[in-house]
């Protein structure tokens, strides 16, 4: 028997998240056979279990692993190896797409709608989802019927940094800079910090750390903690949700993090100007917020038409949640 593996790998661009428009990796392994056909199937994945028939009469079985619309490389195995050995691949051709833009945000968010069946909606794009909630107007030129989208609000959103970046956070910036100069490395260190981080947050002292972060956020939102949520079960409980919320964002590692730190404070790929909608777009935001400053927000409302700014006096980007309720109330009435 002569055992062959194909796979294709697909190299990335000069640019970190360059201009590509396909998945990672596409592997297919093959295997050629003598036999007429294959007996037993020690995988139950009908994708690690594919064959065809050759001209001269052998069968020839194969596996694909990755993204199905990647670009395709084939892999051949080795001594001794057989077509399993796509299983591999699977998740390094599926990993975050390396050239993901806003503009590809549309489409995700259309399919989950026709998957619940939703006629009509609204879209409420909160800090790093500004952007995103942008292209969605956008794809209403286009790809969207108008009405199917009955409104659209922004929530102490992320600006375009071609407004100037004078006053944002130096964080943000050496962020950027990570994110565009050494993504791969950026991510790695960060996996490192949130192991420690984890770690630190199992003991006595982390755990005191995050029941004082619940305290300060209650008093930020003005509200006053019930005797019931100060018993040790609810302040346990209340401490599981702050970590989970804390952790999700690297539940697969950091590297959509860097990866979205690169897209949010580069071109977003679309010009502001361009965002048509026939209803006004509301932007909610404070004028005490440092991580997306108030001026650069008005220059993004100076180039969206139909664009209505409220300015909240003194609101930072995290006491603005107060305002959550109202957003939302007004944003699903213009259904």
């Amino acid at each position: 028997m002569r055992l062959l593996t194909t796979g294709t790998i697909r190299t990335r661009s000069s640019q970190p998240f360059g201009h590509q428009h396909r998945p990672l990796l596409h592997t297919v392994v093959r295997r050629y056979s003598n036999t007429a056909s294959v007996i037993g199937n020690p995988d139950p994945s009908e994708r690690y279990h594919r064959t065809v028939k050759l001209p001269d009469g052998r069968t020839l079985t194969w596996a694909e692993a990755g993204s199905p619309t990647g670009f395709p490389c084939f892999m051949l195995h080795g001594f001794p190896g057989s077509r399993i050995e796509a299983r591999g691949f699977e998740d390094i051709g599926r990993r975050h797409n390396p050239n993901r833009r806003p503009l590809d945000w549309p489409a995700d968010l259309r399919y989950l709608a026709r998957h619940l069946d939703l006629k009509r909606y609204s879209v409420l794009g909160g800090s790093g989802g500004g952007p995103h909630a942008c292209t969605y107007i956008l794809a209403c030129d286009y790809a969207i019927p108008p009405d199917e989208l009955s409104s659209v609000d922004l929530l102490c959103s992320a600006a375009p940094w071609e407004a100037g970046t004078r006053d944002v956070l130096w964080s943000a910036r050496l962020g950027s800079m990570a994110s565009t100069y050494c993504p791969s490395l950026t991510a790695r260190l960060l996996d490192l910090l949130l192991g420690m981080s984890k770690r630190f947050m199992a003991s006595d002292t982390g755990k005191k750390l995050i029941d004082g972060i619940a305290v300060k956020g209650a008093a930020t939102a003005s509200k006053e903690i019930p005797e019931a949520e100060k018993h040790p079960e609810a302040v346990a409980a209340l401490r599981e949700q702050l970590l989970r919320i804390f952790l999700e964002p690297f539940a697969q590692g950091s590297r959509g993090f860097v990866q979205e730190a690169y897209i949010l404070t580069h071109p977003y790929g679309f010009h502001l100007e361009d965002v048509q909608f026939e209803r006004k777009v509301k932007i909610w935001h404070g004028t005490k917020d440092t991580n997306s400053p108030i001026r650069m927000v008005r220059y993004m409302k100076e180039r969206l038409p139909h664009c209505e700014l409220y300015e909240l006096e003194g609101e930072t980007h995290f006491t603005i949640r107060k305002y959550l309720e109202e957003v939302v109330v007004k944003l699903v009435e213009k259904r």
